[in-house]
């Protein structure tokens, strides 16, 4: 039978109270015990030997830290007495039960932090809430990535509240300066703890991106912010896009499908709100989609061929296929383009065709030969001959 063990401080006994706040009260009370004790011996060898006050420091303090350089030393028997119990009370039993508690509170604050439950100062930092139910370690892995690379985000903190890692952030997140609570979003202590009314952006991810009933969890989390007046902090992800009426009741600031695989497009409504609506309407066909053309570009500078598609009513160039089958996005505008293809956002209900394209490439061609005439002329317009 194993003996009864008992715990190595009384107060170890009170599990309802933080024990990180008790042992900072214990190693603080002890501290104080150890400075009044500095402070009697002190009085009592500046009094009873020939000693000055600075001289009766310096001894106490050589005795408490066990030098005994012996360049003073006391002579009477009071001071002999008192520092005898200055170095067994104050030496031996206060300062190794203060660097006992250091220690202490060292493992624990460790074990708290490992497992998800110390409360961090944070201000002006980011909360995800919930853990992708495939792939969360890459997934936050690049939503960090992405977002430290945007200006003036470069070492905002990053927190996950989420039940995941219990055992604590696998390495990689850790390196990447991430930390996390172990708890809901739905619950007020949680927000409270990752401090959410002091953050930049929330971010409520979705807890199963191919369940529509995790849209029920998330209008839950989403619904708790809005009490806090967090909407316009806040993006969530919806699976059911009929559900997303009543994330916009809630006065939430964007609302995004789940994309697992690029963590991009979250990082895009996190700091510039609404790039994430053109995103997504570039990956169905309802609205604008993107179109590729085959077609040679030879004589025209970027700025022209954009202009060309905007005036005809085409769309907007995306990019251009160059030669050797690379994409070319947002070229400079001045150069001229040398491809085989352009990519368009057109329109998903008429998008032009092929004929219509060269067309108006061709149309501006012959608008940009008279413009130029009339520049290098510039008076054979005034002529009679030109009215």
């Amino acid at each position: 039978m194993l003996r009864n063990r008992f715990p190595l401080n009384a107060e170890h006994e009170k599990s309802k109270l933080p024990m990180g706040g008790l042992i900072r009260k214990r190693a603080k009370r002890l501290f104080m015990i150890l400075l009044a004790l500095l402070a009697v011996h002190i009085l009592i060898i500046w009094t009873v030997e020939e000693l000055t006050l600075f001289e009766s420091l310096w001894m106490t303090m050589t005795t408490i830290a066990t030098v005994g350089y012996g360049d003073f030393a006391p002579v009477t028997y009071i001071g002999r007495i008192s520092t005898i119990l200055l170095m067994f009370v104050g030496a031996i039993t206060m300062l190794t039960l203060i660097v006992s508690d250091f220690i202490e509170y060292r493992f624990y604050r460790r074990e708290r932090i490992l497992t998800g439950r110390w409360i961090y100062k944070m201000n002006n930092h980011i909360v995800i809430i919930n853990t992708p139910k495939h792939g969360g370690m890459t997934y936050f892995m690049r939503f960090a990535t992405q977002i430290r690379s945007v200006q003036g985000y470069e070492t905002i903190p990053i927190m996950i509240l989420t039940r995941e890692f219990p055992n604590g952030l696998p390495a990689e997140l850790s390196d990447l300066g991430i930390v996390h609570f172990h708890g809901s979003g739905f619950d007020p202590e949680a927000l409270k703890a990752v401090h959410a009314g002091s953050t930049r952006h929330i971010v409520v991810l979705a807890a199963d991106e191919s369940d529509p009933h995790s849209d029920s969890l998330t209008f839950d989390i989403s619904h708790r912010l809005a009490e806090l007046n967090l909407g316009q902090k806040t993006t969530v992800e919806c699976v059911t896009d009929a559900n997303r009426s009543r994330f916009k009741e809630l006065g939430v600031r964007a609302i995004i499908r789940p994309v697992r695989t690029y963590p991009e497009i979250m990082v895009r409504s996190v700091v510039a709100p609404g790039s994430e609506t053109v995103l997504e309407d570039m990956f169905n066909y309802e609205h604008d989609h993107p179109h590729r053309y085959d077609l040679e570009l030879d004589d025209l500078n970027w700025a022209d061929i954009v202009s060309a598609l905007i005036r005809h009513g085409i769309g907007t160039a995306l990019a251009y296929i160059n030669d050797s089958d690379e994409v070319i996005c947002h070229p400079p505008v001045n150069g001229e383009i040398e491809g085989k293809g352009l990519i368009v956002l057109v329109k998903s209900s008429n998008p032009p065709d092929l004929e219509v394209v060269k067309d108006a490439l061709e149309r501006y061609r012959v608008f940009l030969k008279k413009w130029r005439n009339l520049q290098d002329n510039p008076t054979s317009a005034d002529s009679p001959a030109a009215h």
